[in-house]
């Protein structure tokens, strides 16, 4: 059989890799990935669908529900999101062990720990407003804001269990439930969301309503089809090790936006476009953090190496193939933003900064994936910290707003932060001894049989 592809192994040695493996490998990515576009997708347009239609009330609605959104994702939903991740190590790893158990037990104990945390998440979305004027907002706009914020309270709570939820099911490789429910409420959603701020007279207010309404249905939704399957476990949760992370790459132009004057206005609408295009590589990191930590946990080493590989062309590929179409068409790119030359220009200029940044937030999602499901988060978190609070957003603001740089300024920070995180965690990767993490998923996952292993030797 011919050989396609070289690996190292734990031992540093080069091993063959036949090509009908690199092809199944590939078809197993890809069954996970595609369909997740469509579930992050759905799940992206839930928030956003009722800002847009808010735009169409009033100016003052559209500002306060933009800034109330991009508040409420940085210092709520984001950190829901990056807490749960540990659960794409420790469910993905137990999975590919064949510890089924235990995947409810650690989905039981992320569903009661991020409940915990939405509390002090709520007591600060009640004082947005005077959060909002601090930062030099203007009130109106922030008393707006802040009642659009308390509104959205209540759908924290079912979140949290979403985002238990959505690894529980993806790390078992049940992509099609999620599809299904998300596809299907998100139909629901968008007349729903009309009705409710057009037709209802209740306007931000209904907007608000209908994220809480199909935010819970989407949670029912997805509990009812997968946890069946591994729901008899035991509900001492927090003995079972489950690990909680801060994640700290928040999406960094929303809190810029609180500052946000003139032509950055364009720069946070291009960034749009790589916040809708960034749903894709994450969702080739959500199936590279399944299939590494499921080959992981199985004790696969080299399995998991050629996880690692396949995503990587994955990422590449995809992001070569949507820098390359985006700069080809700069000249009618900024047609989408606005219909005034100057504008259109300022877009073809940015263009090429726009190419670099969806190359690199390509390679992040992936990195960030393979972080998840190799179980060193704590790596990605140091690198994270590093990368986007210590050199991209110091430089952001020196070129954007000390050198008046204006959106190439601070756009040139965020993309350097992002370069630096991307050779970080190649590193990382690179330097990983893949047999060895393979033993840390086993020991993680049978620690309690190991414990009482070695007791009965000392009792013998």
């Amino acid at each position: 059989m011919e050989e396609a592809l070289l690996l190292k192994n734990g031992d540093r040695k080069l091993v063959p890799i036949a090509p009908q493996a690199f092809v199944e490998e590939l078809k197993k990515v890809t069954a996970i990935a595609a369909p997740m576009v469509v579930v992050t997708m759905s799940q992206y347009l839930l928030r956003v669908a009722p800002m847009i239609m808010v735009g169409h009330i009033s100016e003052l609605s559209l500002s306060s529900v933009a800034i109330a959104t991009s508040l409420t994702n940085v210092t709520g939903y984001s950190v829901l999101f990056g807490m749960a991740g540990a659960l794409e190590t420790l469910c993905g790893q137990a999975y590919g062990a064949e510890q089924y158990k235990k995947l409810g037990t650690y989905t039981y104990g992320a569903i009661l720990s991020l409940i915990l945390v939405c509390l002090p998440i709520s007591l600060l979305w009640i004082f947005m407003d005077k959060l909002l004027v601090f930062f030099g907002q203007d009130p109106i706009v922030s008393l707006e804001a802040g009642k659009y914020a308390i509104w959205l309270i209540p759908s924290l709570f079912p979140y949290a269990i979403l985002e238990s939820m959505v690894p529980y099911l993806q790390t078992q490789s049940l992509i099609l439930p999620m599809l299904l429910c998300s596809i299907v409420t998100l139909s629901f959603h968008i007349p729903l969301c009309w009705a409710l701020v057009f037709k209802s007279g209740l306007g931000t207010k209904g907007a608000a309503l209908a994220i809480i309404l199909n935010g819970g249905h989407l949670n029912y939704s997805y509990c009812c089809p997968g946890f069946y399957q591994t729901q008899n476990s035991n509900l001492p949760c927090f003995q079972s090790g489950i690990c909680v992370l801060y994640s700290c790459e928040f999406r960094l132009y929303e809190l810029f936006q609180l500052k946000c004057l003139s032509y950055f206005t364009i720069c946070v609408n291009s960034l749009t476009t790589t916040s809708l295009h960034s749903l894709i590589p994450y969702s080739i990191g959500a199936a590279a953090s399944t299939r590494v930590s499921n080959e992981l946990g199985a004790g696969n080493s080299r399995a998991a190496q050629l996880s690692v590989c396949i995503v990587m062309v994955l990422a590449v590929a995809e992001a070569i193939m949507v820098s390359a179409a985006l700069f080809c068409c700069r000249f009618i790119l900024g047609y989408a933003y606005s219909s005034e030359k100057e504008v259109v220009d300022y877009v073809r200029e940015m263009t090429p900064l726009l190419c670099l940044s969806i190359v690199m937030d390509s390679l992040t999602a992936i990195l960030s994936g393979i972080a998840r499901g190799s179980g060193w988060q704590h790596i990605g978190a140091y690198v994270n910290f590093g990368a986007y609070y210590l050199v991209g957003i110091p430089l952001a603001i020196v070129l954007g707003f000390l050198q008046n740089l204006r959106g190439e300024g601070i756009w040139g920070g965020i993309v350097t932060g992002t370069i630096l995180q991307v050779i970080l965690l190649t590193s990382a990767t690179c330097l990983t001894n893949w047999q060895e993490q393979a033993n840390k998923a086993r020991e993680r996952i049978f620690k309690g049989r190991i414990l009482a292993d070695k007791l009965i030797d000392q009792l013998n």
